[in-house]
């Protein structure tokens, strides 16, 4: 069932939402050849802690704080001590956070160092797909319309891999609502997008083959060819005259 907002869970949306924004802003530049992926968790641990927020995590039970998913791992990264960053690898943050009850959930991907150009032009690809599926998010347009337009950047313009076995989700009360937003078209439920949704879009792209696999500890998302992929994410709220970016994060680094 979906769940329509009304304005005063939008305003709480909001503010998680915008508290989200200030903890990419934290923790971005700390993510440095040297860190270790607990490293970065523990600072979004304190953080949550220290705004009065809880992790959004938390309350599907995952391990950590952040999903923190690196190179060719796609999502669902579990903290590690073990798994330090280098120079050169991309780093994809999946954070939300509960505050007050209110979810928001963000994905960026940072380029750490000297990055491929191969690699760049995937994330780039990926942020440009993420930004033509939030055009296309307004109301009166189908959840498909997001699906065509983030897949005919991805796959259409570059020939990436588009994820199909994950896909973004409404979100605000619970951290995965209905409905379902695949990245590239299928069949099935098509609902109309109305005024009053709060839906993650989040495209996953991967420079190689689309198919995924999950790793033996049950939580990580990997690529079955080994190739890269990168993970972008933004929360938006649905009105009947614009798209509201709720996540958007300003002043983040020209590498994140």
């Amino acid at each position: 069932m979906i769940r329509l907002k009304n304005e005063k869970e939008i305003d709480g949306i909001r503010k998680s939402c915008h508290a989200l924004a200030d903890l990419f802003r934290f923790v971005v530049p700390k993510v440095k050849p040297g860190i270790s992926t607990l490293e970065i968790d523990n600072l979004c641990r304190k953080f949550c802690k220290d705004i009065g927020g809880k992790p959004a995590w938390a309350r599907e039970d995952f391990p950590g704080v952040a999903c923190i998913s690196v190179n060719n791992e796609v999502i669902h990264g579990i903290p590690s001590k073990k798994r330090i960053i280098q120079d050169g690898d991309i780093v994809s943050l999946d954070i939300g956070i509960d505050l007050n009850g209110y979810i928001s959930d963000s994905t960026h991907t940072v380029m750490v160092g000297n990055v491929k150009p191969e690699i760049r032009r995937l994330v780039q690809a990926t942020r440009e797909s993420l930004a033509a599926g939030i055009q296309a998010c307004v109301a009166g347009n189908r959840i498909r319309d997001i699906s065509i337009a983030v897949n005919d950047v991805a796959y259409g313009k570059y020939g990436y891999g588009v994820v199909y076995d994950y896909c973004g989700h409404g979100v605000g009360l619970d951290v995965h609502e209905d409905p379902s937003i695949p990245n590239c078209p299928q069949s099935g439920a098509n609902p109309r997008i109305q005024p009053g949704m709060v839906l993650a879009i989040e495209p996953m792209i991967n420079l190689g083959t689309a198919d995924v696999e999950t790793a033996k500890d049950g939580w990580t998302v990997l690529t079955r060819d080994g190739k890269w992929s990168c993970h972008e994410e933004h929360t938006v709220a649905v009105f009947a005259d614009h798209t509201e970016v709720l996540t958007a994060c300003d002043g983040l680094p020209d590498w994140a």
